[in-house]
Parts: C-alpha cells; structure tokens; sequence
C-alpha cells in the first residue's frame, strides 16, 4: 500500500512516482515529491521506483511576486 495524502493505493512491484501519478488521476504538474527523507524533482518521475509501504508527499511548484 502507498499513502499519498489522505489517499491509499495498491502497490506493485517496480511502480514508479509517474506511475503513482497517473493512478491518481491528478492532472497538477508537481515540481517534487518526497518518499521518507528522498526528495526527487520532476524529471526523475519516470525513473523512480516507489517502495511498499511508503508514504508520498507531492509538493507542488510556488511562484509569487
């Protein structure tokens, strides 16, 4: 199981953080997400394996004036 905010899935091997996405259904572009003390930027979505058991933090982009 994965806990992304107040939301569980279902894990499975080799499910990646762009895949966690995807599954979600959330259409917000975030900039980072955080797996236990793991910060990964956007770009290594793809590529990043999310373990069981886990809890996912998506940290959206902030830009102000």
């Amino acid at each position: 199981m994965v806990r992304v905010g107040n939301k569980e899935l279902p894990w499975r091997e080799g499910m990646t953080l762009a895949d966690l996405l995807r599954e979600l259904g959330d259409p917000y572009p975030y900039a980072v997400a955080r797996i236990g003390d793991r910060i990964i930027s956007n770009p290594d979505f793809g590529r990043t394996t999310v373990p069981n058991n886990s809890e996912v933090f998506l940290i959206p982009l902030i830009a102000g004036g």
